[in-house]
């Protein structure tokens, strides 16, 4: 179970990003009396998935720094760095685009750039997610 760890990690990233970026924030927007109530609520959310995402991220460059004598070398190398662009991702939209958009300074444009980042990011973790659980050919499956 242990040596699934990082494949675990990666689903929990790329799952929480699915949940909250494709599901929860759009519900909120839908059902919440005010945008600005559902705003509000949501950069909550991304704040802590903020802190998710970070999380994850190192506990997999951690834990596939330990493993990179075991694994495929190109396999650890690649997964370590999607992990580090879409922890790289994470930050910069914590603290670079949504300081600008609670200041509404450019409010479209910032919200932009924070949605494309974001997606970035959950394109980063789906990577590591996909390098993680794919097996190697004529590597039989542990139980």
């Amino acid at each position: 179970m242990l040596s699934q760890l990082p494949v675990w990690l990666a689903a929990l990233w790329w799952g929480s990003l699915t949940t909250l970026g494709f599901f929860v924030v759009p519900m909120l927007f839908s059902n919440l009396a005010t945008p600005a109530m559902a705003g509000n609520m949501a950069a909550k959310l991304f704040t802590a998935q903020t802190y998710v995402s970070s999380v994850c991220a190192v506990g997999l460059m951690l834990l596939l720094k330990q493993k990179m004598a075991t694994a495929p070398m190109d396999k650890a190398l690649a997964a370590i760095g999607f992990a580090v662009a879409g922890l790289l991702f994470a930050l910069l939209v914590e603290y670079g685009v949504a300081p600008r958009i609670v200041a509404r300074d450019n409010l479209t444009l910032w919200h932009r750039v924070g949605g494309a980042m974001y997606f970035l990011q959950w394109l980063c973790s789906a990577v590591v997610f996909a390098l993680l659980s794919r097996r190697e050919v004529g590597t039989p499956a542990q139980a």
